[in-house]
C-alpha cells in the first residue's frame, strides 16, 4: 500500500513503528516492527527519482 501511495503522488507516508507491536499500549496490531519498517524504506527507496521524475514534469 505504501508503494501505490508513492506512485499515487503522495508527499509522505504515516507509519506506526514500534519493537514490539504485541506489547503496544495502542495501534499494536497495524503498527510494523523496526525490521519490517527498515525492509519497507529499502523496497520504497528505489522509487525517489521516479518520484523526482514525476514532481519536475508536473512543474
Amino acid at each position: 500500500m505504501a508503494m501505490a501511495a508513492i506512485a499515487a503522488g503522495a508527499d509522505s507516508l504515516m507509519i506506526e513503528v514500534h519493537p514490539n507491536p504485541a506489547k503496544a499500549l495502542s495501534d499494536g496490531p497495524q503498527s510494523l516492527t523496526i525490521e519490517a519498517f527498515e525492509q519497507l524504506m529499502l523496497e520504497l527507496a528505489p522509487l525517489e527519482p521516479v518520484k523526482k521524475q514525476l514532481l519536475q514534469f508536473a512543474a
